[in-house]
């Protein structure tokens, strides 16, 4: 599968901006971490812990699956394929692992983060322990910084192939360079004739 020029921009477009739309909300879920955990006043903290709970999940969930699926296409229908090159294996792996954290890890413990938020703005003390919310961004940033260095620098070449295709064209390399050699013999055992 082959994309037209102008179709192959626009789904890269759409690869950047999903993936820089998921790096600001994870910058979003720094701030609205730290202001959690470490702000001023309980109602400041509150409110950070319950806008944390209401509004981050989804949009990270929505840019990561754009994100995904953008990458997807764009792997099937280049030159750099999903599995042809190991920075794009790489980055593959690390989008649906994100995803899969998103869906498995953060967003089950939303809700305790939201009572934690109402217990602060209450004058209370939350039973949740919120230590851990330090994690999700400090990972998501860090996994998403090593894709985008990925995607400038593309380290690593070509993912080996298989032993027995590597050795099908290894054959066919052989053979043709075999016929060039052979080729290359014959034209210089021509005699050159002076005009």
């Amino acid at each position: 599968m082959k994309l037209a020029p102008r179709a192959r921009k626009a789904v890269l477009t759409v690869h950047i901006v999903s993936s820089g739309a998921w790096i600001g909300i994870d910058v979003l879920v720094a701030v609205l971490v730290g202001v959690g955990l470490a702000g001023g006043s309980d109602a400041a903290r509150g409110l950070a812990l319950r806008a944390l709970a209401e509004f981050v999940v989804a949009p990270m969930l929505v840019s990561g699956l754009v994100c995904l699926a953008s990458g997807l296409l764009l792997g099937l229908a280049t030159k750099w394929g999903l599995v042809r090159y190991w920075w794009v294996a790489v980055k593959l792996a690390m989008n649906v692992l994100l995803c899969v954290l998103i869906v498995v890890a953060l967003r089950p413990g939303m809700a305790d983060v939201g009572a934690a938020g109402v217990a602060i703005e209450a004058g209370q003390v939350p039973v949740t322990d919120l230590s851990n919310l330090v994690f999700p961004p400090a990972v998501s940033l860090t996994v998403l910084a090593v894709a985008t260095l990925l995607s400038v620098y593309k380290p690593g070449g070509r993912v080996r192939r298989s032993s027995r295709r590597a050795a099908g064209n290894g054959s066919r390399r052989g053979s043709l360079r075999g016929s060039r050699s052979a080729s290359r013999a014959v034209s210089e055992a021509r005699p050159t004739v002076a005009a």
